[in-house]
């Protein structure tokens, strides 16, 4: 049996009206100190952002996501963010903010592997 490691994640959800608090999954965000490992899964059902708020802009919540992957992966393009520790990036993504992709609370648990974690977190709560 592999050794469990420790983990945070938080659930990233488009928020279209923060005065509503409604809210759909769209992605997850998994850092494992252990493991060197931070990344994200996102998945977008266009069916559901619009059942939630008609006319959004599928693209641009894409966009924001793209971005918060960016960073986990430290890709250039993610400027200084992603020159930080994995720890600072984690720390930026899962801070409370104001804007149309917004992260969840910070949960953790115990994995054996982080990257398929991550996936049973997107398929469990993201669908």
């Amino acid at each position: 049996m592999s050794a469990l490691l420790g983990f945070q994640y938080v659930v990233l959800r488009f928020v279209p009206r923060v005065d509503r608090e409604e809210f759909v999954n769209v992605g997850a965000v998994l850092y494992c100190q252990q493991a060197d490992f931070l990344d994200c899964a996102s998945r977008i059902d266009d069916g559901r952002l619009a059942l939630l708020s008609p006319g959004t802009d599928a693209e641009a919540v894409r966009s924001a996501l793209s971005a918060i992957t960016a960073v986990c992966r430290g890709e250039s393009s993610a400027g200084a963010a992603g020159r930080a520790p994995l720890g600072t990036r984690f720390g930026f993504l899962s801070a409370p903010r104001s804007t149309v992709v917004q992260p969840g609370p910070i949960h953790g648990g115990l994995t054996s592997d982080p990257a398929a974690h991550l996936t049973h977190l997107l398929d469990t709560l993201v669908g």
